[in-house]
């Protein structure tokens, strides 16, 4: 039995990290939780930014010790936060991500569809919660907005929530792209409440413009790069063939776990009714898929094995971004040239030449949106407070459309 649960984590990004409680440490030595050392945060983005190997464990305690300050300076302005309510919010934050699979999306489009990633978050909590005795009954209500208290909830997930400020920081750090950088001490020196809802003073205001603006660039720059998307979707493709395959029959090489995930398609219901299921999906991790992809590249499969080495050997689709729609021309005529040098149908082509399109939209003002607090009481949504020009255009969504292909197709 451990005695002091009170560890120190250091964490590169906010240097000593405490863990504030003795549940806290029980989570986070949890098997459901330590798997999350096994899952990259931002996947296959490490392609394009070797650095970016961190994982989903660094980002949850990094986003529980940004909730511990925030609550903190809440208590200091009056703000009422019971103990049970604190750790109801650290809880929340912590166990936020605990439902990723191994390459975060990859696997939601490709072998668990129609189950996010949210709603294992939830069944895992719940599961947890009966491990704990109910200790977690707080934390699932704020996780899931059913707490009285709003602000509590828009701490763990809103447009300035502890999840964002953390992951922006880190994955600027690991990646080097310094456009990512923003002062989450400030914008949480600045917090307050007002009429139960999350609020900014007015002396944050540039900061939150800068965390914005930050956030337009990163998704542009990291998350929606051309190259990651080009291997995130060489990936969803390789397990869509291993799924097809698997499915109609054929023996392939993977993990149990894996090979259960591939063999089934198995819907939240299932999930529900068969706890098992849960404890087999908190078993995957990036190995699993890796593992599997060495032994797929050697395989009897054309499509699988050239996806799958294509991925090993860093080769992947080249991606083209653009504006406007994708040309239906222009894509027949990259099905056509697949369809003669590989010697597949144009079903089959669909594995090597496809069209898509991503959204990002920096600041969405109907899902909580940031309002800055004046001294004179007077709320404002940030958009209309800002002197920067730019920072409206900020709500809109913005749409890029992008066609990939193997490289000797051009």
């Amino acid at each position: 039995m451990q005695t002091n649960k009170r560890k120190i984590i250091n964490d590169p990004i906010y240097g000593f990290v405490t863990l504030p409680d003795d549940i806290v440490y029980d989570i986070i030595n949890h098997p459901y939780f330590q798997r999350l050392r096994r899952i990259k945060q931002l996947g296959l983005t490490n392609l394009v930014y070797p650095g970016a190997l961190h994982t989903r464990f660094h980002h949850a305690i990094g986003a529980m010790h940004l909730m511990s300050e925030a609550l903190q300076v809440l208590k200091s302005k009056g703000v009422e936060i019971t103990d049970d309510e604190t750790r109801g919010a650290l809880n929340a934050i912590l166990l936020h991500d605990i439902g990723h699979g191994p390459f975060s999306h990859a696997l939601e489009h490709s072998i668990v569809k129609g189950v996010s990633h949210e709603d294992i978050s939830s069944l895992i909590m719940d599961d947890l919660n009966h491990q704990f005795k109910g200790k977690l009954s707080t934390a699932i209500r704020i996780f899931n907005n059913q707490y009285p208290k709003t602000f509590l909830h828009q701490l763990v997930s809103s447009q300035l929530d502890m999840d964002r400020l953390d992951y922006l920081k880190r994955d600027s750090f690991f990646t080097g792209v310094s456009e990512g950088v923003i002062s989450t001490d400030r914008i949480i020196k600045m917090l307050n409440v007002v009429d139960d809802k999350l609020v900014v003073e007015a002396k944050g205001i540039y900061s939150i413009e800068k965390f914005l603006i930050a956030r337009r660039l990163m998704y542009w720059q990291v998350y929606l790069h051309k190259t990651v998307l080009s291997a995130e979707n060489l990936l969803v493709n390789i397990l869509k063939r291993a799924k097809e395959l698997s499915s109609a029959g054929t023996e392939l090489f993977a993990t149990p776990v894996l090979s259960l995930f591939l063999k089934n398609d198995f819907t939240k219901d299932d999930f529900i009714k068969k706890p098992e299921l849960l404890e087999k999906f908190a078993k995957l991790d990036d190995y699993d898929i890796m593992a599997s992809l060495k032994s797929w590249a050697d395989g009897d499969d054309f499509i699988l094995s050239t996806l799958s080495k294509n991925m090993l050997e860093r080769n992947l689709y080249r991606t083209e971004l653009q504006s406007e729609a994708i040309a239906v021309s222009y894509k027949n005529n990259l099905i056509d040239k697949a369809v003669k040098k590989y010697s597949i149908t144009r079903k089959e082509a669909a594995y090597f030449v496809f069209s898509d399109s991503v959204n990002n939209t920096a600041y969405n003002s109907s899902n909580y949106s940031i309002n800055i607090l004046f001294n004179n009481g007077k709320l404002l949504d940030v958009a209309e407070a800002s002197d920067v020009l730019n920072l409206q255009a900020l709500n809109k969504v913005v749409t890029k459309y992008f066609i990939c292909y193997p490289k000797d197709l051009q």
